[in-house]
């Protein structure tokens, strides 16, 4: 089996390079261009050109327009890498009969109420960023190619930038933190969306498993203030040189800060249809949260230890 990985030096595609790699031949591709072939979505043509000169059995697509206030005022660019990439990815899958896998967010939703969304409730974007991503999961679907479309939340992982990085770095640098607490979703590892892509992949193949639209999130809910307090709390443990004190981290509303994008209150997600397709059972949020905190943290313990 062929496999095409794009956006291969993110967070995620990072992860997939290791998870993806027993399945078959791993053609890993970021937006440079490498041997001949382009994995820049924003060249459309290169990229089509690409993608049957290497006639892969399966492409997995870990590149997006992430940059979600930035999307505000470059709405051209983000619907070309999130909706216009993604459909020349389906309509070349389709022609070799190949399968698509795709990640889309939570954020295709508006974040009303409290209860966690179902892959078949409506959408509602509340900004480009999230149209955009819709606009891309149709694409796929209306290609009518093999797809497996796996909306997440909240990624991140031991590398890159992301809110743990974040987090360390102001606690290190900061006195007092405002962080908000009226936002509610589960912290979801690039790991972990890789182990679960490579596992319904395998299963998709070669048990002819239904293709479709999974939710993909770990367990549990939590807000980004508590987020917040749970990795100092782990730093401070590690040796970490924190800075800020406990009780001078504050929890805030939305309204404290002001963004170009308007953010989704409720980024909660049931995963019921994925656990029970593919025989899985979601960890909680703060397994891998401690996992990669461990990655990062660990020398810092080792002095500590001392």
């Amino acid at each position: 089996m062929k496999i095409l990985l794009l956006g291969s030096n993110g967070q995620v595609g990072w992860e997939l390079s290791r998870a993806l790699a027993p399945l078959g031949e791993l053609i890993a591709l970021n937006r440079h261009s490498k041997n001949g072939v382009c994995g820049d979505l924003s060249r459309l043509d290169l990229l089509r050109d690409s993608v049957r000169a290497i006639a892969p059995d399966v492409i997995v697509n870990a590149a997006a327009y992430t940059a979600v206030d930035r999307a505000e005022s470059e709405p051209d660019l983000a619907a070309l890498i999130n909706a216009l990439a993604p459909q020349v990815l389906a309509e070349e899958a389709a022609a070799l009969g190949a399968w698509v896998v795709h990640y889309s967010t939570d954020y295709v939703f508006d974040g009303s109420g409290t209860a966690p969304r179902y892959e078949t409730d409506s959408t509602a974007p509340l900004n480009v960023y999230g149209h955009t991503k819709r606009d891309g999961e149709l694409t796929i679907l209306a290609s009518g190619c093999q797809h497996l479309i796996f909306r997440t939340s909240w990624v991140y992982a031991a590398r890159g930038n992301n809110f743990i990085h974040t987090m360390l770095r102001l606690a290190r640098e900061k006195d007092s933190l405002q962080v908000i607490d009226d936002q509610f979703g589960a912290p979801t590892g690039a790991e972990l969306i890789a182990d679960v892509t490579a596992l319904a992949l395998r299963q998709g193949l070669s048990q002819d498993r239904e293709s479709g639209l999974y939710h993909l999130a770990a367990a549990g809910e939590t807000t980004w203030f508590e987020y917040a307090r749970h990795v100092i709390a782990r730093a401070r443990n590690a040796g970490w040189p924190v800075r800020v004190a406990d009780e001078a981290i504050v929890p805030v509303t939305t309204d404290a800060f002001s963004t170009a994008a308007v953010r989704p209150r409720n980024s909660r997600l049931n995963t019921q249809r994925l656990q029970s397709t593919f025989g899985l059972r979601m960890p909680d949020w703060r397994v891998g949260v401690d996992r990669a905190l461990d990655e990062i943290l660990a020398p810092h313990a080792t002095s500590a230890a001392r």
